[in-house]
């Protein structure tokens, strides 16, 4: 059967256009590393395909492995901040233990079990202050005088008891700190414990010192368990980032040329492999 012109015409521009499009990819991959790599993937040759770097994912993931490597730093700052406060803290039991020993030393001579005027009394009750006004000044973190107030104004705390804890690559906060060496412990005397009316005073101060102090106690035992509780959150923060930066690249990042085909292949006509059996 004869054709027609017309389709005589169609097939001669029909193969026109394919030996274009040859011609085409000839001249773009016949020479290039992909096109060696193509023909070696479809003829079987043994030979390993380029790798391949997918910058957009790459750049992604860069930018959440540095995120999550701020966020463990700012964990570990926060967290010495918690350790700051714990030994602040243990400090100032220390000194409410020490009062509520004094207040028992004056209760038992206002009920006769002690005698005000003993040397051994009156030296077991400035035992006491001197573990006090010690405690305070020995109380440090690393170089940073925590109850001493006459110890701040340095680069690492400010003269008004803050330390500065950078918690975020945006800034942080201070924790702050009580300047207990401040309070009227020189008031503490034991040679006030002989009469009725200077006990009564020294009962006095040493309660007003008790309550002071255990308001500063609460305020740094509260303190020490919110950084904790904020150490833990940055810490599963900075995993969760870790994990999405794994999700975007795992592994190396790369992948060679037989996976991108693969992938190719499965995307568009399903799963090539049995995963079941």
């Amino acid at each position: 059967m004869a054709l027609s012109e017309s389709q005589k015409t169609f097939i001669l521009d029909y193969s026109t256009r394919l030996l274009q499009q040859d011609m085409l990819t000839n001249s773009l991959f016949g020479s290039s590393s992909v096109g060696r790599d193509l023909r070696s993937l479809v003829l079987g040759e043994a030979r390993t395909a380029t790798t391949f770097t997918n910058p957009f994912e790459q750049a992604i993931s860069g930018t959440l492995r540095a995120d999550a490597g701020a966020t463990r730093q700012a964990s570990r700052n926060v967290g010495e901040a918690a350790s700051m406060m714990g030994v602040a803290r243990t400090d100032m039991a220390t000194i409410v233990d020490a009062l509520n020993d004094m207040e028992d030393i004056i209760d038992k001579i206002d009920t006769g079990e002690l005698d005000g005027s003993s040397a051994v009394v009156q030296a077991d009750y400035d035992a006491l202050k001197e573990k006090i006004t010690g405690t305070i000044s020995n109380s440090d973190f690393n170089g940073i005088a925590l109850l001493d107030g006459t110890k701040w104004g340095t680069n690492q705390i400010d003269a008004n008891g803050n330390v500065y804890i950078q918690s975020s690559k945006e800034g942080g906060f201070n924790i702050t700190f009580h300047n207990v060496e401040a309070e009227n412990w020189a008031g503490l005397d034991k040679t006030k414990l002989e009469l009725p009316a200077d006990r009564a005073d020294q009962l006095a101060l040493v309660q007003s010192l008790q309550s002071d102090m255990d308001a500063v106690l609460d305020v740094y035992e509260g303190k020490e368990d919110s950084l904790k509780s904020q150490e833990l959150h940055l810490q599963s923060q900075s995993q969760i980032l870790d994990k999405a930066a794994q999700l975007r690249m795992p592994e190396s990042g790369t992948a060679d040329l037989e996976k991108l085909i693969a992938d190719l292949v499965a995307k568009n006509l399903g799963d090539i492999i049995n995963k079941v059996g």
